[in-house]
């Protein structure tokens, strides 16, 4: 899950909250979504209900904060393009291979990442090929840093807003007004949408939980690239920051966001927000609280000097890859219970599913905290 491109210069400029953001986003896979459960369990309000009902994905249209894990970090390796955007296309084809061949291998790495991480979860990958599932959040997130990066390299500014106000409207149209082969248009329903026909005519493999449409299928992965290209002019913002003041930056992605999120729900009052179909409401909804997000991170991390405070944040976020892979491949509540196990069984029988789950994001953190000490920091 790391924004840390291979193809920039290693002494870019990097943001403090860029990796506490990244950090706080995966601080809820690790199991800090479970924490609610647990308040309600010990204190019995029903309020932490309301907050737990935001700890799981939509069912279908609609939105939860957890719907918004997965953009925000596409979101967010576009802001680590954007701090120091580059074009390549004046340099020669020498010296261009270079980059292709690292975006390349970037991209294929990620995407086989992401198929081990679907089949870890004590199954390993089938040996057979029709067995396996390709298609992954990993795999999604290389696919649009690609495509974003490709962009960035060798289109203006311009183009690349052109683009993106083309991808969001040519996938509304398609979606809504051009019937899909033996449908009807505007089905926008789990086995009628154009996602499904994609998916069932040209996604290699097995889909998630063998559903018709794939959550990280073929046809969603194009709008995806929006928040990857939103995220690239949030970064370009803030690597302005010394010229237009910090304040001013960060006043401006939050309106930014504001507007973005009512656009996007006002959207969806035609073309619905979904995350499984990742419609063009959904992008807008997202990459407005992305911005949002980044403004108030921005603020209390690099304006304020937050930094201390949000450093369990920033070293999930400096190794966020090893560690979203480590919770497919690592068995963390056991060795979280061979650690505290002795501890949480003492407590109260009240107390024990939340010091439970604070066992389990303790080890974790201990674990990232002996990298970022000293300075081992996985990236692709």
């Amino acid at each position: 899950m790391t924004t840390t491109s291979t193809v920039e210069k290693p002494n870019k400029k990097r943001l403090a909250s860029l990796d506490a953001l990244r950090g706080m986003d995966m601080f809820w896979i690790l199991g800090g979504q479970s924490i609610f459960t647990a308040l309600f369990v010990l204190t019995g309000w029903t309020g932490w209900k309301v907050f737990e009902a935001h700890t799981v994905h939509s069912t279908w249209h609609g939105f939860t904060f957890y719907d918004l894990i997965f953009p925000l970090f596409i979101f967010l390796s576009g802001v680590a393009m954007g701090l120091a955007p580059k074009r390549i296309d004046h340099l020669s084809w020498i010296e261009r291979k270079v980059y292709y061949r690292k975006a390349v291998k970037r991209l294929l790495l990620l995407s086989a990442l992401g198929v081990m991480y679907n089949h870890g979860w004590g199954t390993g990958i089938p040996l057979a090929f029709d067995e396996i599932r390709y298609a992954s959040v990993l795999g999604r997130i290389a696919i649009a840093w690609f495509f974003c990066a490709m962009l960035v390299w060798h289109t203006s500014i311009r183009t690349q807003v052109f683009t993106a106000i083309g991808l969001l409207l040519g996938y509304w149209l398609l979606m809504c007004f051009i019937p899909v082969p033996g449908g009807v248009a505007g089905d926008l329903s789990a086995a009628g949408s154009w996602n499904a026909w994609f998916d069932t005519h040209f996604l290699p493999g097995i889909s998630y939980q063998n559903r018709p449409v794939d959550p990280e299928g073929i046809l969603s992965s194009f709008p995806a690239v929006i928040n990857a290209m939103i995220g690239v002019f949030a970064g370009q913002l803030i690597s302005r920051a010394q010229q237009i003041g910090e304040w001013k930056t960060a006043s401006l992605l939050f309106i930014a966001g504001v507007i973005s999120v009512c656009l996007g729900w006002l959207w969806d009052l035609q073309f619905p927000v979904n995350k499984e179909l990742w419609t063009s409401s959904f992008v807008l909804v997202t990459v407005g609280w992305s911005a949002i997000l980044l403004a108030a991170f921005y603020v209390l991390v690099d304006i304020l000097n937050g930094q201390k405070l949000a450093y369990p944040f920033v070293i999930i976020g400096a190794n966020s890859i090893i560690i979203y892979l480590a919770s497919s491949l690592v068995d963390w509540t056991y060795i979280s219970r061979s650690v505290f196990g002795g501890f949480i069984n003492a407590a109260p029988e009240l107390w024990q599913p939340l010091f439970g789950v604070i066992a389990l994001l303790l080890v974790q953190i201990l674990v990232l905290h002996w990298m970022y000490k000293r300075k081992i920091f996985v990236s692709v």
